[in-house]
């Protein structure tokens, strides 16, 4: 006898036959004798009789067909498979809508999901027709039912779904040291240690490339400065055999002479030992500058992922303050700088400036005078980014300013924002460590069923805590879920990643899962909105309103807090996210709007603010910003970003971007970029900030679109950006 029915999506519900005779008689409606209530209970009675306890929606419905088949009324089975054939047809023709935008080339929010990704290439169309069919097998297979309504609903958005069938990781800040020093083992092939700089800089790419491979997320090295420097004194010593293999001379006894400072001099003048060690240096700084160029190079142009996108990177640098440190960070400044190409910027790797106090940040410091031309790069090419090692929440006691290996106790950021420091389950550190995965909460929608429940403020609160505490929850059962999925792939299935990359991951056994490592990651929580939902509990966002920044505070400590405690509850590393929303930003306003209408400063929009940020749209000046969104990065260990929007040509104008630092220091913020005017010909490459350019100056073409940054990250084109970015761009002011 049936007792349980399993349905399409995955769920299993008790067996009810009146189902059965429901359908039977619709098929009997269309025909020309009509009903009859005795054949279709006569036939539930006996499928239900006959079955076994768990039978499926299609094994059932077979059953159907045979026994009208069998019964006098076989007229009502050709009406039941045909809609059955209906309904079947009806179920895919989303699908079938989507693959056929995707084939015609159609820029829709679908195809412009990811701006990084060119969805038009034939790897692309792949990566978007495989992306869309796994979404929905995750629906229907992977979530359990109470997370799959949670979705549906639009409380809740689970991030980079398509790979959850992997069993992949988001992100990682690679210990480039171990591949530099022992070689790369990636399970198909393999290359031995670095010896000199170019060698370094070409296996940097390669890790981060082929780690990419493994990973739906971005890829990082947290300490660019300190990984490659040794291999600047290698590159002096090898130009010392050089020059001593022409004259028969024999200089090792300069391999380890004093060098203050790697600077390309005339050697006018100079004789002896001077001359020799100063033109090795000359040469050593041609090398490490044509080194840097084919690693910024590679990284805009090696693809991975099936072919269809630049490799996702970033890279962290500024505190190492050696000779052959200095001579790493001013080289890859003076690349940024040139450009590549016809001199355009460079879209990645995202770099990151570590901006600490007595290192890299003050007049005094020994890497001032790199912080000043980062800021001028900034200026001209958007990155450097800044990140404050000196904000309370970055500053570590464990760091000592003679300690070799001190980046270890620094933390490092993904470009896009991604912070992972802390850690239950292992050392605190940001290396060898990344997301697992992460899921966003709509606080919006949550605020906007409070507005409608309750007029009395403190009942609507009420009544919002209520169900944001519920949607935390739910958030947390399902990244629980998604580790639990995870922690079931093999070592073996992340070749390089697993082989040394992952901290914990040598002591693995092929065939071991990775479980016990991928603990020390972390799963985040995520949001989206504060501002419109702050609009919708008083009236007012938190740019604008001291009542605003305090309920605001007091919605995302509480969040923090609970995020907390889930680490402790699941044995788990949590962490709270201010989610940079791409696709996103749209998906939930689309949703809300739908279902809510258009209410003013709330849906009005076709996009939400990203988490915490005062609204884009909001006249300000630059330190009232970093006065209201400082507060909040201290809750957001997952990570958070500050932006300033400045007005004309920044290229002269360096000082505009160290008064943005100066705040970041001021008002205890842990990220941040500026963002200013950049043109560019997508025809030639030509750059420059010329407010309205039409024509290029350089080759006469009217391609002119703007350079501009998405979610963190550099897009060359605005083409590929998505309908809710769109506008979020052209709602954008400059602060001043």
């Amino acid at each position: 006898m049936i007792k349980r029915i399993k349905k399409r999506d995955g769920r299993v519900v008790e067996f009810n036959n009146q189902k059965i005779v429901a359908a039977i008689l619709k098929a009997m409606n269309v025909t020309e004798a009509g009903e009859d209530i005795v054949l279709a209970a006569k036939i539930a009675d006996t499928i239900s009789k006959r079955g076994s306890e768990e039978m499926s929606v299609e094994e059932i419905q077979d059953q159907v067909e045979m026994e009208l088949m069998k019964s006098p009324r076989k007229e009502v089975a050709k009406k039941y498979i045909a809609y059955r054939n209906q309904r079947s047809l009806a179920r895919n023709a989303k699908s079938n809508e989507i693959f056929q935008e995707i084939i015609d080339a159609q820029a829709n929010d679908i195809t412009r999901e990811n701006a990084n990704m060119n969805a038009d290439t034939p790897a692309g169309m792949m990566m978007k027709f495989a992306s869309e069919s796994t979404k929905s097998y995750v629906d229907t297979c992977l979530l359990s039912e109470d997370v799959r309504e949670a979705v549906v609903g639009g409380y809740i958005h689970i991030h980079d779904k398509d790979y959850y069938p992997t069993k992949s990781l988001t992100c990682i800040q690679h210990p480039l040291d171990k591949i530099l020093e022992h070689g790369l083992r990636a399970g198909h092939g393999e290359s031995r240690p670095a010896k000199r700089i170019e060698t370094a800089s070409v296996l940097a790419c390669i890790s981060m490339e082929t780690v990419q491979n493994e990973m739906h997320g971005g890829q990082a090295i947290p300490a660019f400065d300190f990984y490659l420097a040794p291999f600047v004194r290698k590159t002096f010593q090898e130009e010392l055999k050089k020059i001593g293999s022409y004259d028969n001379t024999d200089y090792s006894h300069l391999n380890d002479v004093q060098i203050d400072d790697y600077i390309r001099r005339d050697l006018t003048g100079m004789k002896g030992d001077a001359r020799i060690v100063q033109h090795c240096i000359n040469q050593t700084v041609g090398r490490v500058h044509q080194s840097m160029e084919a690693f910024v190079h590679n990284m805009n142009t090696i693809h991975s992922r099936g072919g269809n996108q630049v490799v996702f990177s970033s890279i962290n640098y500024g505190t190492d303050t050696s000779a052959e440190g200095r001579c790493i960070i001013r080289e890859i400044l003076n690349t940024t700088y040139e450009g590549v190409g016809n001199g355009s910027t460079a879209i990645f790797p995202i770099q990151i400036w570590k901006k600490k106090r007595g290192v890299s940040y003050l007049p005094s410091d020994p890497n001032y005078d790199l912080y000043k031309f980062a800021c001028k790069v900034t200026a001209r090419r958007f990155f450097p980014n800044f990140l404050n090692l000196d904000a309370s929440y970055n500053a570590d006691p464990a760091w000592k300013a003679d300690d070799p290996r001190r980046f270890e106790h620094e933390v490092a950021t993904m470009g896009c924002r991604t912070r992972v420091y802390g850690n239950s389950f292992g050392p605190k550190t940001s290396i060898g460590r990344g997301n697992l995965s992460f899921t966003t909460i709509n606080i919006v929608r949550i605020a906007i069923e409070a507005m409608q429940a309750e007029e009395n403020p403190e009942k609507r609160l009420a009544v919002f805590f209520e169900k944001l505490d519920w949607a935390l929850d739910i958030s947390a059962k399902q990244l629980v879920e998604r580790f639990n999925f995870q922690k079931t792939a093999l070592k073996k299935q992340f070749p390089l990643l697993m082989n040394g990359l992952w901290l914990g991951s040598d002591d693995l056994g092929e065939n071991d899962t990775i479980e016990n490592v991928i603990k020390q990651g972390t799963l985040s929580i995520g949001f989206i909105g504060l501002a419109e939902c702050l609009i919708a509990l008083i009236g007012k966002h938190h740019g604008e309103s001291e009542e605003a920044q305090e309920l605001g505070l007091r919605i995302i400590s509480h969040m923090a807090e609970r995020v907390n405690g889930y680490t402790e509850k699941f044995q788990l590393n949590f962490s709270f996210f201010a989610t940079p929303a791409e696709g996103l930003s749209g998906r939930f306003t689309r949703m809300d709007k739908k279902k809510f209408g258009v209410i003013p400063g709330v849906t009005d929009k076709e996009y939400y603010t990203n988490s915490s940020h005062v609204p884009v749209y909001y006249h300000c000046t630059p330190e009232h910003k970093a006065k209201v969104e400082g507060p909040y990065h201290k809750y957001e260990n997952a990570g958070h970003i500050f932006y300033v929007e400045i007005d004309g040509d920044a290229t002269h104008n360096p000082e505009a971007i160290m008064s943005v630092v100066d705040l970041m220091d001021k008002y205890d913020l842990g990220y941040g970029s500026v963002n200013h005017n950049r043109n560019r010909c997508l025809d030639c490459g030509f750059e420059d900030s010329t407010e309205d350019l039409k024509v290029c100056p350089h080759c006469g073409s009217d391609n002119i679109d703007t350079l501009q940054r998405i979610t963190g990250y550099l897009v060359g084109t605005t083409n590929r950006w998505n309908r809710a970015k769109l506008a979020e761009l052209r709602d954008r002011v400059v602060h001043e």
